[in-house]
């Protein structure tokens, strides 16, 4: 188990929103150890994902850290997004911005409940007990595992743009195309499922903040070459496509579940909001500006991945899928290990037989490969994520969490409404969005 860090943590009265009118929370943590209801798993993947010091992290550390962890393969899909929805759903996606950076906030207030809560299932059991902590644990589990597969649906979409026709026949199994670079990729990660200290790797998937801003000059560089613009005579609204394009919409922005070791990792955690505000601000206008480009130079061709759309032969194409690629390299064990390792726990096999883990550690790398070549739909999966998973830890759980804790906040105002209203669109997008990419996932096996 983790060691557990104590953290200064300024007092409430003393950290309030100026205009806030939140009294004392319903629940207090006086009489209870933070060891009964810390998941040290999910510490321990958070830690390794924030960039900081023994003095706390910076004001400019703390921005280059959350952009760090909203900026994902979530910008490959924005001009796909925008294709199923039109260009007016630029207007929804620019909500979801507001909405997430909003849920943020009550995040934020959500820890100054109680000083010992410093992960994302802790505000779950501060609110609802060991219930609500399993409960977002559950999902959070869920959620890596399925982005795990993404990653490797994306190594072998990419790959094979690169290397086509590509196919290897071993013992009567032939593998061609997709699938193969499905497992030559998982080969590649294997040996980083392994390791123990997985904090080097946290600094190399730092990478895929870079990797954004490449692709976004891939794209203007491509829209300098073009000569014809699709995206002039696309949909100016798809209301048949906007449950697809909401839940990858939210994809986006969530990073929700890193948000209290990030707010506890820093220096003068008062600015966090401010933080929050212009992290969401560059991260919307990155993920606008990629979906403008991707959408207004392929129109409804764009694939669900737009570096499968760049010209294979320019040089600014390769740059842009080869920086791409590094980041799933690097995040897979990041994000597996906290599954990998709770599995272990489970057996009562962590730290104490290294053969076992292994095995488990490769058993689980096995099931995403299998997983992946049966569903390699890249477009469909991440809508489902962000409809289901997303919208869970991005809208809902936030919600509930604050209104639990707080009974000020239950009383009608109009933030007691807005809250209503979010917690509305929560549940719309949540359950058509996840049935529209479960549809689109089943039809096309």
């Amino acid at each position: 188990m983790g060691e557990i860090c104590e953290y200064h943590v300024v007092p409430i009265d003393e950290e309030r929103d100026e205009g806030s009118y939140l009294t004392k929370p319903l629940l207090s943590l006086e009489n209870e150890s933070a060891s009964s209801f810390r998941n040290p798993r999910f510490s321990d993947l958070e830690k390794r994902l924030i960039l900081s010091n023994d003095q706390g992290a910076s004001f400019s550390r703390t921005c280059l850290n959350l952009i760090n962890v909203v900026s994902g393969i979530g910008v490959l899909s924005m001009p796909y997004a925008l294709s199923q929805g039109g260009w007016l759903s630029l207007i929804l996606f620019v909500a979801v911005g507001f909405i997430c950076y909003y849920t943020g906030i009550l995040i934020q207030r959500c820890m100054r409940a109680d000083q010992n809560i410093n992960s994302y299932p802790d505000i779950g059991w501060y609110a609802f007990g060991h219930a609500g902590q399993k409960i977002i644990a559950a999902f959070m589990y869920v959620e890596l595992y399925l982005v795990a597969i993404s990653f490797l649906i994306l190594e072998g979409d990419n790959l094979d743009k690169i290397f086509p026709g590509t196919s290897v026949e071993f013992l009567f199994v032939k593998l061609e195309g997709q699938k193969l670079f499905i497992v030559l990729a998982a080969g590649i990660i294997w040996p980083t499922t392994w390791l123990r200290n997985l904090a080097v790797l946290a600094y190399v998937s730092a990478v895929g903040l870079v990797a954004s801003v490449v692709l976004t000059g891939s794209l203007i560089w491509a829209g300098m070459a073009e000569t014809e613009f699709k995206g002039l005579t696309a949909d100016v609204l798809n209301l048949e496509g906007l449950p697809t394009a909401l839940g990858l919409y939210f994809v986006c922005f969530t990073g929700h579940a890193v948000f209290p070791t990030i707010y506890t990792s820093m220096r003068n955690k008062s600015q966090f909001s401010k933080v929050l505000f212009i992290s969401t601000v560059l991260c919307t206008f990155n993920y606008g500006l990629t979906a403008v480009l991707g959408y207004l130079i392929y129109g409804n061709d764009v694939q669900s991945q737009v570096t499968l759309n760049l010209p294979s032969e320019k040089i600014y194409s390769k740059i842009a899928i080869y920086t791409t690629l590094i980041n799933p390299f690097a995040k897979y064990a990041l994000l597996i290990s906290p599954v990998t390792s709770s599995i272990e726990e489970r057996l009562c096999l962590h730290d104490k037989n290294y053969s076992a883990s292994l095995l488990i550690r490769t058993l689980v790398l096995i099931s995403t490969v299998i997983l992946a070549s049966c569903v390699p739909f890249f477009g469909f999966l991440m809508s489902f994520i962000g409809s289901f998973l997303s919208v869970m830890a991005t809208v809902l759980f936030p919600c509930v969490c604050y209104l639990k804790i707080y009974e000020s906040a239950r009383l009608f105002s109009l933030e007691l409404v807005a809250i209503l209203v979010i917690l509305f669109i929560g549940v719309l997008v949540a359950i058509m969005g996840t049935y529209s990419s479960l549809q689109q996932i089943i039809s096309n096996l």
